[in-house]
């Protein structure tokens, strides 16, 4: 049987081997603890302690700002040295809870859980909503929202997005191999939102270990299916995902649920299984530390909030002073100009690599060479997009769906005249929909 998959794509060195056979450990944090009040799409969250209270972990430290909102909860216990902006993985400064952690770790007393099948599709959308969990794997979309469609029995898919396809991160490798119940479990939850859904765990060949755990697992489910991914960048991507698992395609107009689908990544899916089943709020998540730069590359159960400088000291430190930081994946992931950011709801990895390679090429003019019409996987022609955009022709750049750009990185990636199409294509996107918006 073929492999499942989208047309266009690139088969970058993935860099996986540096981590992916490292057990996760997990790191207790040394220092402050800082949590962004926006670690989400929607309205920032509002603080609801002040500085000098002493917080449990487990505690609610602010609430969510909105129905497009999540709250933040603490992840040690301590005592409130402030409430101010600080600087984030993304680079921007967002106003904080900064914690001094005690050390004690005492935590709060959690509600006690009720079984599944006595819960009402109300309680289970309430639970999440109030345990704070968003889209772990970059987006950070509030779950409770996502999961809440206007029309959920047209919902055909609950598609768990299972590929990581982007180089170097094996955080969501190791979740499967090491606590793969749960990942299940989050999906049997997501499930009885759905009365009419299939779940399908979309999972990369290149993770046969993990296809075997989950097809295990999940053999006795009649509503679940486990489907083996062809292993190819952007194979992860929303829209990739959901046309290689169920032949259905969607646009930028368009949502998952337009589409009849669900999409939710392990770490997400994980986090609503320890809420629902466990009683507990999202305070934590799976790191991976990884780079040529770095000398212990591994997978880290870290709470949020904690330093990345720490995250790095527990990897064994650099090498050597690395050229090039990056926060999530090198294709989509953010350059980080300083390690004293904390890590959020939606840091997946911190990527450190003895040389910039970008950052030396030279671009030179296009040759035509069609090379990113053939990776693209929106099926766009990204080099006349640059143009338009480096132009500041956002009419023809429109015209030409430059919306349905994703910013993968693919284009930039195989152009052997080094152009940074992807960078004047996002900063175009960017224009055009914030025009958009006030259209």
């Amino acid at each position: 049987m073929a492999l499942l998959t989208f047309k266009g794509g690139i088969h970058p060195d993935d860099g996986k081997e540096l981590a992916k056979h490292k057990e996760i450990v997990e790191l207790k944090p040394k220092g402050d603890l800082v949590y962004p009040v926006s670690q989400h799409i929607g309205a920032p969250a509002k603080p609801v302690v002040e500085k000098g209270d002493h917080v449990l972990k487990g505690q609610m430290i602010a609430e969510a700002g909105g129905f497009v909102s999540a709250p933040v909860y603490a992840s040690v216990s301590g005592t409130v040295k402030s409430i101010a902006p600080h600087l984030n993985p993304t680079g921007g400064t967002v106003n904080s809870i900064i914690v001094e952690n005690d050390g004690e770790y005492e935590e709060v007393e959690y509600p006690e859980v009720k079984p599944l099948e006595e819960m009402t599709k109300e309680e289970i959308l309430e639970t999440i909503g109030n345990a704070g969990i968003v889209g772990m794997g970059g987006a950070g979309f509030p779950t409770r929202v996502k999961l809440s469609p206007k029309e959920p029995d047209k919902i055909d898919y609950v598609i768990a997005n299972c590929a990581e396809c982007e180089p170097y991160i094996t955080a969501d490798y190791r979740t499967m191999l090491e606590m793969p119940e749960k990942l299940v479990g989050g999906m049997k939850i997501v499930l009885k939102l759905f009365d009419n859904a299939k779940g399908i765990f979309g999972v990369e060949d290149n993770k046969p270990d993990c296809i075997a755990k989950l097809k295990e697992l999940t053999k006795d489910e009649p509503r679940m299916e486990v489907l083996a991914l062809k292993t190819k960048y952007p194979q992860g991507g929303e829209r990739q995902l959901i046309y290689a698992t169920t032949g259905r395609a969607i646009n930028s107009a368009m949502l998952p649920a337009d589409a009849g689908c669900v999409v939710d990544n392990v770490a997400t899916m994980v986090s609503i299984y320890q809420a629902v089943a466990e009683g507990k709020p999202s305070m934590e998540r799976i790191v991976t530390v990884s780079g040529d730069a770095v000398n212990e590359p591994g997978n880290f159960k870290v709470p949020f909030g904690i330093s990345h400088a720490e995250l790095v000291e527990a990897a064994g430190g650099f090498k050597t002073e690395p050229e090039k930081l990056i926060s999530g994946g090198p294709m989509m992931g953010f350059a980080m100009v300083s390690l004293d950011v904390p890590v959020t709801k939606t840091s997946s990895s911190i990527l450190g690599f003895t040389k910039d390679e970008v950052a030396k090429f030279e671009p030179t003019a296009c040759i035509n060479c069609g090379r990113c019409v053939e990776a693209c996987p929106s099926r766009l022609i990204p080099s006349r997009l640059a143009d338009y955009a480096e132009h500041h022709d956002e009419e023809k750049f429109v015209a030409h769906e430059g919306l349905e750009c994703m910013e993968c990185g693919s284009c930039s990636y195989v152009c052997p005249a080094k152009r940074q199409l992807k960078q004047a294509i996002g900063s175009m996107r960017k224009i055009a929909l914030a025009n958009r918006k006030k259209k």
